[in-house]
């Protein structure tokens, strides 16, 4: 059987394309729903984020992996000292660099959040899908997991 020509095929790549960002716009839309929202602003929850995931850092750190200028992530990191999402040390092979990382607070916090959040998906899967179509989902993870590391 011949293969469809990359022209045939446009139209409907171009609309499986944006059926799949606006439905993954709608699952992200839920899952907020589902935590508490914090008062945090985009430069915020990419700082809070980006240390949960890698570790403590310096704000010079921070300021190269979110590509903006150190006093503009000194003022972002402040804002997040304020409210007690993060907390500063003393780095233990440079005192006279500092270290921020999240406080244990916070990390309770972020915990509570996804837990929520992994409660409504759950549910959600069980209610609204049987299991053939979970089985579908999972095989469709797979296929969107290798989109995102393309």
């Amino acid at each position: 059987m011949a293969k469809p020509s990359a022209a045939s095929e446009a139209p409907s790549l171009a609309s499986l394309a944006a059926e799949l960002r606006i439905t993954g716009g709608k699952l992200v839309r839920r899952l907020r729903e589902q935590s508490h929202p914090g008062d945090f602003t985009s430069s915020q929850k990419s700082v809070l984020l980006r240390l949960d995931r890698d570790g403590a850092a310096t704000v010079s750190a921070l300021a190269r992996a979110e590509g903006v200028r150190p006093q503009s992530m000194r003022i972002t990191v402040a804002g997040l000292e304020a409210m007690k999402a993060i907390a500063g040390r003393p780095d233990p092979t440079d005192g006279r660099q500092t270290l921020v990382d999240l406080t244990t607070a916070f990390r309770k916090t972020i915990k509570a959040s996804r837990a929520a959040k992994d409660d409504w998906l759950v549910r959600a899967l069980h209610a609204q899908l049987s299991s053939v179509e979970q089985s579908e989902l999972a095989a469709a993870i797979r296929l969107l997991q290798r989109l995102t590391d393309f």
